[in-house]
């Protein structure tokens, strides 16, 4: 790995990036970082725009039992991998989630979040568990309970 310096007299010197308190007339950046600021560059620009827009975004769309839809669609992504991996064939819980979103109806971006927390609970298992074993068992058995009770409480408490 090559080491960039400041100044080619100073050999202890490393240049900082200008965001970082450096770029004076005498350094450069590593082709390393120059790239890597290039790509960040947009995802700033973007997390910026987004952290602007989402507040009113989210209280337009926000509903008293998001917090609960939020958690069942995220029970249904881990259901739908663990069932998987244990010998399930179907794609019955992920046909669950998409009935889930037609009855629901939501706008883009709180269906892009309903969506986010299906994939992250069968993401979250999917780093955990690659066979079937017990502990996956018990893991499906008690995420279909959490999911049958957060059923009843939303249709209970908000149902028509």
């Amino acid at each position: 790995m090559t080491m960039w310096r400041g100044r080619a007299n100073s050999a202890s010197t490393v240049a900082m990036p200008h965001a970082f308190g450096g770029g004076g007339a005498n350094s450069r950046r590593s082709p390393f970082v120059s790239r890597a600021f290039a790509y960040l560059r947009p995802i700033a620009v973007a997390a910026t725009l987004l952290a602007t827009a989402l507040p009113a975004a989210r209280a337009a769309s926000n509903v008293p039992y998001d917090a609960k839809l939020m958690r069942l669609a995220e029970v249904l992504g881990s259901i739908h991998y663990l069932r998987n991996i244990c010998g399930e064939t179907s794609n019955r819980w992920r046909e669950q989630m998409e009935q889930l979103l037609a009855v629901e109806n939501p706008e883009p971006l709180r269906r892009a979040q309903l969506i986010a927390s299906f994939n992250h609970g069968y993401r979250t298992f999917n780093s955990v568990y690659v066979t079937c074993t017990g502990q996956a068992l018990d893991a499906a058995n008690r995420y279909m309970d959490e999911g049958l009770a957060l059923t009843r409480e939303i249709n209970s408490r908000y149902g028509e």
